[in-house]
Protein backbone atom coordinates (compact mmCIF):
# COMPACT_ATOMS: atom_id res chain seq x y z
CA UNK A 1 0.00 0.00 0.00
CA UNK A 2 1.40 2.95 -0.98
CA UNK A 3 1.03 6.05 1.01
CA UNK A 4 -0.16 9.24 -0.59
CA UNK A 5 0.61 13.06 0.48
CA UNK A 6 -2.13 15.18 1.19
CA UNK A 7 -0.97 18.30 -1.06
CA UNK A 8 1.37 18.52 -3.76
CA UNK A 9 5.23 18.31 -2.97
CA UNK A 10 7.03 21.52 -4.56
CA UNK A 11 10.25 20.15 -5.37
CA UNK A 12 13.20 22.40 -5.80
CA UNK A 13 16.16 20.62 -8.56
CA UNK A 14 20.08 23.00 -8.27
CA UNK A 15 21.53 20.87 -11.10
CA UNK A 16 24.20 21.90 -13.52
CA UNK A 17 23.93 19.38 -16.12
CA UNK A 18 20.94 19.69 -18.65
CA UNK A 19 21.09 15.75 -19.21
CA UNK A 20 21.18 14.76 -15.31
CA UNK A 21 18.46 16.98 -15.18
CA UNK A 22 16.15 15.68 -17.93
CA UNK A 23 16.43 12.82 -16.54
CA UNK A 24 15.17 13.31 -12.76
CA UNK A 25 12.57 15.35 -14.19
CA UNK A 26 11.27 12.32 -16.12
CA UNK A 27 11.96 9.64 -13.12
CA UNK A 28 10.03 12.09 -10.82
CA UNK A 29 7.04 12.55 -13.41
CA UNK A 30 6.62 8.70 -13.25
CA UNK A 31 6.21 8.63 -9.68
CA UNK A 32 2.18 8.48 -8.43
CA UNK A 33 2.42 11.52 -6.43
CA UNK A 34 1.57 14.92 -7.76
CA UNK A 35 4.79 16.86 -7.66
CA UNK A 36 6.14 20.00 -9.11
CA UNK A 37 9.48 20.38 -9.95
CA UNK A 38 11.55 23.29 -10.54
CA UNK A 39 15.19 23.64 -12.22
CA UNK A 40 18.22 25.99 -11.63
CA UNK A 41 20.88 25.35 -12.98
CA UNK A 42 23.41 27.93 -11.09
CA UNK A 43 23.79 28.73 -6.63
CA UNK A 44 22.96 32.20 -7.32
CA UNK A 45 19.95 31.50 -9.39
CA UNK A 46 19.00 28.89 -6.49
CA UNK A 47 19.26 31.41 -3.67
CA UNK A 48 17.06 33.80 -5.71
CA UNK A 49 14.04 30.98 -5.64
CA UNK A 50 15.31 30.01 -2.08
CA UNK A 51 14.85 34.27 -1.13
CA UNK A 52 11.38 34.84 -3.90
CA UNK A 53 13.83 37.79 -5.34
CA UNK A 54 13.88 39.20 -8.76
CA UNK A 55 12.52 36.52 -11.19
CA UNK A 56 11.86 33.88 -8.75
CA UNK A 57 9.54 37.19 -6.64
CA UNK A 58 6.65 34.38 -6.95
CA UNK A 59 8.21 31.10 -6.75
CA UNK A 60 6.96 28.51 -3.91
CA UNK A 61 9.20 27.77 -1.20
CA UNK A 62 10.11 23.98 -1.96
CA UNK A 63 9.09 20.99 0.31
CA UNK A 64 12.48 19.33 -1.04
CA UNK A 65 15.41 20.44 -2.61
CA UNK A 66 17.73 18.20 -4.52
CA UNK A 67 21.05 20.12 -4.52
CA UNK A 68 24.63 19.19 -6.95
CA UNK A 69 27.68 20.12 -5.25
CA UNK A 70 29.61 21.14 -8.08
CA UNK A 71 28.10 24.14 -9.38
CA UNK A 72 29.29 26.91 -11.76
CA UNK A 73 30.12 30.10 -9.32
CA UNK A 74 28.21 29.53 -5.65
CA UNK A 75 28.63 25.57 -5.24
CA UNK A 76 26.39 23.24 -3.71
CA UNK A 77 28.52 23.53 -0.47
CA UNK A 78 27.91 26.82 -0.06
CA UNK A 79 24.11 26.40 -1.06
CA UNK A 80 23.82 24.10 1.47
CA UNK A 81 25.79 26.15 4.40
CA UNK A 82 23.42 29.17 3.65
CA UNK A 83 20.27 27.13 3.63
CA UNK A 84 20.81 25.11 6.85
CA UNK A 85 22.26 28.36 8.61
CA UNK A 86 18.61 29.85 7.81
CA UNK A 87 15.75 29.50 10.17
CA UNK A 88 13.73 30.23 7.87
CA UNK A 89 14.95 27.25 5.29
CA UNK A 90 16.77 24.57 7.92
CA UNK A 91 14.05 22.69 7.73
CA UNK A 92 13.47 21.76 3.95
CA UNK A 93 15.04 18.40 3.54
CA UNK A 94 18.28 18.91 0.96
CA UNK A 95 19.42 15.39 -0.98
CA UNK A 96 22.82 16.03 -1.66
CA UNK A 97 22.50 14.26 -5.43
CA UNK A 98 26.22 14.63 -7.05
CA UNK A 99 29.12 12.38 -8.84
CA UNK A 100 31.04 13.08 -6.49
CA UNK A 101 31.83 9.79 -4.13
CA UNK A 102 34.83 11.66 -2.33
CA UNK A 103 34.57 11.05 1.25
CA UNK A 104 35.90 14.38 2.47
CA UNK A 105 32.36 16.05 0.41
CA UNK A 106 30.18 13.06 2.40
CA UNK A 107 31.70 14.30 5.75
CA UNK A 108 31.58 18.30 4.50
CA UNK A 109 28.02 17.51 3.35
CA UNK A 110 26.77 15.80 7.10
CA UNK A 111 28.56 18.21 9.05
CA UNK A 112 26.30 20.87 6.91
CA UNK A 113 23.49 19.19 7.78
CA UNK A 114 22.60 17.18 4.29
CA UNK A 115 19.52 15.08 4.92
CA UNK A 116 20.98 12.82 3.00
CA UNK A 117 24.62 11.85 0.40
CA UNK A 118 23.54 9.85 -2.79
CA UNK A 119 26.20 9.44 -5.45
CA UNK A 120 24.75 9.67 -8.94
CA UNK A 121 25.56 6.32 -11.33
CA UNK A 122 26.49 7.09 -14.49
CA UNK A 123 24.45 4.02 -15.98
CA UNK A 124 20.97 5.79 -16.79
CA UNK A 125 19.16 2.80 -15.54
CA UNK A 126 20.61 2.99 -12.36
CA UNK A 127 20.56 6.76 -12.00
CA UNK A 128 16.79 6.10 -12.63
CA UNK A 129 16.55 3.54 -9.80
CA UNK A 130 18.35 5.99 -7.54
CA UNK A 131 15.36 8.82 -8.42
CA UNK A 132 12.34 6.56 -7.92
CA UNK A 133 14.42 5.71 -4.72
CA UNK A 134 14.47 9.28 -3.59
CA UNK A 135 11.26 9.97 -4.60
CA UNK A 136 10.16 6.65 -2.87
CA UNK A 137 11.25 7.60 0.36
CA UNK A 138 11.45 11.28 0.32
CA UNK A 139 8.16 11.93 -1.51
CA UNK A 140 5.77 9.24 -0.04
CA UNK A 141 7.23 7.28 3.11
CA UNK A 142 8.45 10.33 5.22
CA UNK A 143 6.36 13.17 6.63
CA UNK A 144 7.79 16.45 5.09
CA UNK A 145 7.61 19.64 7.40
CA UNK A 146 4.61 21.65 6.60
CA UNK A 147 6.64 25.44 6.64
Amino acid sequence: MALQPLNSIEILLIEDSPSDATLTMQSLQQAKITNTLHWVEEGEAAMDFLYQREEYANAPRPDLILLDLNLPGMDGREILAEVKADPNLRRIPVVVLTTSSDEADVLRSYDLHANCYVTKPFDVQQFIQVIQLISDFWLTAVKLPLE
